[in-house]
C-alpha cells in the first residue's frame, strides 16, 4: 500500500539573546562612556585653574611638542597640570598658593617624636628613682637627689648637705661617695640616646682664695670633674653637649643664699629641641633652675606640669629596663635592594 501523504519540513529560526539580540549593550556602554567623559569634562571647567586650562589647552594644540619641543607646558604626573615657574603664556595670571603638605608631614612627624622623646625620660626618671630605692649606698643620699622633668629634659640635681658635702670648701675634688652616686646613674642614663648638659652651682659665699680664680672658675671645675665620673662610669664622652659654671647666679635658696643646697650639680637629659637651642641652631639657651625658698632644710621637689601625675602607678623596675633597652639598641632596618 502506497503511503501518498506529502512530507513537511519545519524551520524554526532561533534568536540569541531576545527579539533585538546583543548588540544594544554595545551602543548603551558607548553612550555610558561618552556621558562620563561628558560630565568629566564639566568638571575640569569647574575646577581647573587658569593656568591649569592652558596647559590643558596646549596639549591638545600640540600633542606631541607638548613633550618633546621644549614647551613651556608641563604636566605633572602625581597631580593636576601645572605650569613652569620660569615660563608662563599669560603673565598677568597669577597662580593659587597651594598648602604646603610637606610642612604638615613634618609637624606630625615631629609631634610624635616629642611624645615619645617624653615617654622616654619619663621611663629614665622611673628607673633611676628605683635605682635610688634599690641601692643601699644611694638610699643615703635620698634626700641630696631630686629628679624632675622640665621644659629642657629631665633634670637631675644632686645637692650638697651639711654634713654630707659633694666637695671640699673651696676644692673641685669630687668626695667619694659622690662619686659612687655618678658612677651609679652613669649606666642608666645612657640608656637613652639623648645629650646632657652638665652645670656646677656654688653659694652665696665669696671664695677665700687669691688670685682671679673665683666662683665662677669653682663651678665650672666642679661641674668637670662631674663630667669626668660620668665618663669613668663608661659614659660616652660625645654625648655630654655642655659643661658650664653658673657660681651664684642660680640660686635653689634665694632667700638663703648660703644653704648647702645651692652647692649643687646638675645633670639635664636634654630633650631634642634644647640640645638645638644649646648648639645654636635656635639662639637660645635653656632656662637656669628655678629658684626655691627654704628654711636650711633640702627644699621638697617642685611640682612641674610635664612631671608623672601621682596617681599614676610606676611600672616595675625590669619592665623598665627592657623598655629603655628598646632606645638603647633599636632593631635594625631592614637592608636596601641593591640598586640596578
Amino acid at each position: 500500500m502506497e503511503n501518498n501523504q506529502p512530507i513537511i519540513i519545519k524551520r524554526v529560526k532561533k534568536y540569541a539573546g531576545g527579539h533585538h539580540g546583543g548588540s544594544w549593550k554595545i551602543a548603551f556602554a558607548d553612550f555610558a562612556t561618552a556621558m562620563m567623559a561628558f560630565f568629566l569634562v564639566l568638571w575640569l571647567l569647574s575646577t581647573a585653574t587658569p593656568e591649569q586650562k592652558i596647559a590643558i589647552a596646549g596639549y591638545f594644540k600640540d600633542p606631541v611638542g607638548f613633550t618633546e619641543s621644549g614647551t613651556p607646558y608641563i604636566i605633572d604626573l602625581g597631580g593636576s597640570p601645572t605650569l613652569a615657574p620660569e615660563k608662563t603664556l599669560n603673565p598677568e595670571v597669577k597662580s593659587e598658593p597651594q598648602p604646603d603638605r610637606v610642612t604638615i608631614d613634618t609637624e606630625q612627624v615631629e609631634g610624635m617624636a616629642e611624645l615619645v622623646e617624653k615617654e622616654r625620660l619619663e621611663l629614665l626618671l622611673q628607673e633611676l628613682q628605683n635605682k635610688v630605692d634599690e641601692n643601699p649606698q644611694l638610699q643615703k643620699f635620698k634626700d641630696q637627689i631630686l629628679f624632675e622633668i622640665t621644659q629642657d629634659g629631665l633634670r637631675i640635681q644632686i645637692m650638697d648637705a651639711e654634713n654630707r658635702p659633694m666637695f671640699d670648701s673651696g676644692s673641685a675634688r669630687l668626695k667619694p661617695y659622690f662619686e659612687d652616686i655618678l658612677l651609679a646613674m652613669a649606666d642608666t642614663i645612657k640608656a637613652v640616646p639623648n645629650k646632657i648638659s652638665i652645670s656646677g652651682h656654688t653659694d652665696a659665699k665669696p671664695y677665700s682664695g687669691t688670685g682671679d680664680f673665683g666662683n665662677w672658675e669653682l663651678s665650672a671645675n666642679r661641674a668637670n670633674a662631674a663630667r669626668r665620673a660620668l665618663i669613668a662610669g663608661s659614659y660616652p664622652d660625645q654625648q655630654v653637649a655642655r659643661v658650664v659654671g653658673y657660681a651664684s647666679s642660680a640660686l635653689f635658696d634665694r632667700e638663703n643664699p648660703f644653704n648647702p643646697v645651692n652647692r649643687r650639680i646638675d645633670i639635664v637629659v636634654l630633650t631634642k629641641k634644647a640640645q638645638r637651642a644649646i648648639e645654636g641652631s635656635q639662639g637660645a639657651e635653656p632656662a637656669p633652675a628655678p629658684a626655691h625658698s627654704g628654711t636650711g632644710e633640702v627644699p621638697a621637689k617642685p611640682a612641674d606640669p610635664n612631671a608623672l601625675p601621682a596617681d599614676k602607678e610606676p611600672l616595675p623596675a625590669h619592665e623598665l629596663r627592657e623598655r629603655l633597652n628598646i632606645f638603647e639598641n633599636p632593631a635594625p632596618k631592614p637592608a636596601e635592594p641593591p640598586k640596578p
